[in-house]
């Protein structure tokens, strides 16, 4: 009986043992130049003989030396979407992300594949930005950063554009940098603000003005299939994109849940309160049915982790950050209040996979980091994130209301 009882004995303290969860590790890794530095700073010196030297540096990242994770495009159920496109060297993610997901969103509605452009409506929210700094005496912020939503209000006042109509690439550049674009705006705005010259027609006049030069002038009115339009009859007409259809879903602790609350970030610079925050059980919920019936979503959050790497384009929480288990509503507040997540990047979400027991989602990205691989193969422009990298890091995702219609009957 006694050596049944150690036989029974050791037999658990094996399966405890063998339970043990397998736990990350990480190095510091030396930052390799790759497409920014080759390619976008390529085109900045080729256009402007300007060098902006990388000096050498090391991130601490996770070590997933041997380990295979689906890294592969044709793995995952996905929906249309367009080609990955860069945003070059400029911070507008946020409207990259979003203008990709209303191209989806054409094609899910309509059948019709079109290619919409992002710097029509780059332009238009830096107008309602200076615009913005004139009404609230220059404390309103004035940066290239933004929000999904940004696009919706941009749509809604000033239509869109197709692409080949308004491109903003001037002479001969490929890819779009706005540092002298914004230094000069920023600096006019400084003398408005210092001068109190608060005359919002003028300064509207003048901000146009510096980007009608570097940017070009965009269309008020447009030709498609021989028919002249402007780019408001271009939404309704030919897109089909209703805006007020289109809802924001956040997921944070310090406004109330199922409330439409404000979004405290310092993107969401005209103080948006139509975000509908929802626990983080539900906004996974309503995130997993919306790809799952066919909807895409643009994504927005913190990619700036340590378990993100970009030589595999994967995304996952490591063991030394959080077990994945212990992700909850109140690890991902406290990582948001303590500015560890911060909301640096829009993506655009367009697939998904299970695999292992775990979801993946394949997402579609602007940013060079994403693009450090072969550039003819599928995976160029795209990550790979894990469900948990999602539950703790993604903050907020722009969705059509019928994805998520039983949520929004709980809203009060």
């Amino acid at each position: 009986m006694r050596k049944l009882v150690l036989s029974v004995a050791t037999v658990i303290i094996c399966i405890a043992v063998n339970a043990q969860p397998v736990k990350d590790v990480a190095k510091f890794k030396e930052y390799k130049s790759g497409f920014y530095e080759n390619t976008i700073l390529k085109d900045v010196r080729d256009v402007e003989e300007k060098a902006v030297p990388q000096k050498p540096y090391k991130r601490f990242k996770i070590d997933n030396t041997g380990v295979s994770y689906p890294n592969k495009v044709d793995l995952y159920k996905s929906f249309w979407r367009n080609p990955p496109i860069s945003q070059g060297n400029a911070s507008t993610c946020w409207c990259y992300s979003t203008t990709s997901y209303f191209e989806s969103e054409v094609k899910r509605i309509t059948g019709k594949e079109v290619r919409l452009s992002e710097i029509y409506t780059v332009y238009w929210e830096y107008v309602e930005k200076a615009r913005e700094f004139v009404r609230t005496r220059g404390t309103s912020a004035f940066t290239e950063g933004s929000e999904a939503n940004a696009v919706t209000r941009m749509y809604k006042k000033y239509g869109v554009v197709p692409y080949e109509t308004y491109t903003g690439l001037t002479n001969g550049r490929k890819y779009h940098t706005h540092e002298k674009m914004m230094a000069e705006m920023e600096a006019y705005l400084k003398s408005v603000k210092e001068n109190n010259a608060w005359n919002e027609e003028q300064v509207l006049s003048t901000i146009k003005s510096i980007m009608n030069f570097y940017i070009g002038t965009p269309p008020s009115e447009i030709t498609v299939d021989g028919k002249k339009m402007t780019p408001l009859q271009y939404l309704n007409d030919i897109l089909k994109l209703k805006m007020d259809d289109y809802v924001e879903i956040l997921s944070y602790m310090q406004e109330p849940y199922w409330k439409k609350v404000l979004y405290d970030v310092p993107d969401n610079w005209w103080k948006s309160e139509d975000y509908y925050n929802v626990p983080l059980a539900d906004f996974m919920t309503v995130l997993n049915g919306a790809i799952e019936k066919g909807f895409t979503v643009s994504i927005g959050g913190d990619v700036s982790e340590a378990g993100l790497e970009t030589e595999q384009q994967c995304a996952v929480i490591p063991t030394f950050d959080i077990p994945s288990e212990y992700i909850d509503d109140y690890s991902r507040q406290f990582r948001f209040s303590n500015k560890t997540t911060t909301d640096d990047h829009g993506m655009h979400l367009v697939g998904y996979l299970d695999k292992d027991g775990k979801r993946w989602y394949l997402i579609k990205d602007s940013s060079a980091g994403s693009r450090n691989n072969d550039p003819n193969a599928k995976e160029f422009g795209y990550y790979f994130f894990r469900e948990d990298y999602i539950k703790l890091k993604m903050m907020n995702f722009t969705v059509h209301k019928d994805a998520v219609a039983d949520l929004l009957k709980k809203i009060k």
